[in-house]
């Protein structure tokens, strides 16, 4: 049988479908143009039920953006950068920057803009995530894990480009917006809780100490012990760089200086887990002859041997909150900083 001719199968094809636009989706809802545009743009000066009936037309009509054509009437890129200032590996070893990775990328789709993970753990790497950031690639900048001393959110801040750090960036306070963890207040309630079961040689193990979290985690312990009537000592505090080797050789360290030590707060998860494995090549049990507390809960605490208590902080709740600041800044809104609350879980390694 004779193959069809050219114009047969263009006669057989369906003619193509047209493409659904924002102007078929607002009629659709029965709401105007505008307040389409407002919806998908994530502006939060839309009712509730208009709002619904927008998100109900685009499943219907089956509408998505077109990335291209958005970028050339509004100047904007629908991007945004998930910038981690931490060496590569941590951000598969350690689970607090892949759970907010996580909860970063649900926030800003729900707002219709994407991702972009960029890395800046050495210098050459901060001279090309700067450059690519000055390209106008991105729209927003959100900062994970700051350094004190590194030049990049200063040279950050002084581009056009709305940033938003994940933990204060120490020394720019008010330049910078920033959503923190309550990581004072949680470590207070893990030293307060080990304290109360009745330890009574309290270490701990921080980290870096040019960091917000380091920091704040470390004056956390110190209040508790102030507060019951004790200087800190000295031989009882030794840092980490969030890493688990880093947990583990500041235990071995604490248990070289003091062996009588009951309990030990320490500012990471991932870090108590190096902790846990060096108490346990020691000889000690925990809680038995040593309790333990981490401080994150994303995951890993539950995971451990003996599942760990650990202070939790709302990962998720986090991520909401830097991209709504980000879409805020984008829109002209001014730097501000906000804190979330953490929370106790006790588990079998300090109950």
């Amino acid at each position: 049988m004779p193959e069809p001719t050219t114009g047969a199968r263009a006669a057989r094809t369906p003619a193509a479908r047209k493409r659904p636009t924002i102007r078929d989706v607002a009629r659709e809802a029965g709401v105007s143009y505008a307040t389409v545009s407002r919806v998908l743009n994530g502006h939060e000066w839309v009712s509730p039920e208009s709002a619904r009936a927008v998100r109900e037309a685009v499943a219907r009509t089956g509408y998505t953006a077109n990335p291209h054509a958005r970028s050339l009437v509004t100047g904007r890129s629908g991007s945004i950068a998930f910038l981690l200032t931490e060496p590569q590996h941590l951000l598969f070893e350690d689970p607090v920057f892949s759970v907010l990775l996580r909860g970063v990328a649900q926030a800003l789709s729900e707002r219709s803009l994407t991702p972009v993970l960029l890395i800046a753990g050495t210098a050459d790497e901060r001279s090309r995530v700067l450059a690519y950031l000055q390209g106008g690639h991105v729209d927003g900048v959100l900062l994970v894990s700051s350094h004190a001393g590194d030049p990049l959110p200063g040279q950050l801040a002084a581009t056009e480009v709305p940033v938003v750090a994940c933990g204060r960036v120490l020394g720019m306070e008010g330049r910078i917006s920033s959503v923190s963890a309550d990581d004072r207040g949680g470590a207070r309630a893990a030293v307060e809780h080990l304290l109360a079961t009745g330890r009574r040689r309290v270490a701990t193990i921080t980290g870096p100490l040019d960091t917000p979290g380091g920091i704040d985690r470390l004056e956390g312990y110190r209040d508790v012990l102030r507060a019951a009537g004790e200087e800190p000592a000295p031989s009882l505090v030794r840092h980490g760089d969030w890493s688990r080797e880093s947990g583990a050789a500041a235990m071995r360290s604490l248990l070289d200086v003091e062996p009588e030590l009951d309990a030990v707060f320490v500012a990471s998860d991932l870090m108590a887990s190096g902790a846990l494995a060096a108490l346990r090549a020691a000889g000690r049990t925990v809680p038995g002859d040593v309790a333990v507390v981490g401080f994150d809960d994303t995951g890993l605490a539950a995971t451990l041997e003996p599942p760990l208590t650990s202070v939790r902080q709302p990962l998720d709740r986090i991520g909401r909150e830097v991209v709504r600041l980000v879409v805020d800044g984008i829109e002209g809104g001014e730097p501000l900083a906000a804190t979330v609350p953490t929370s106790l879980v006790l588990r079998e390694s300090a109950p």
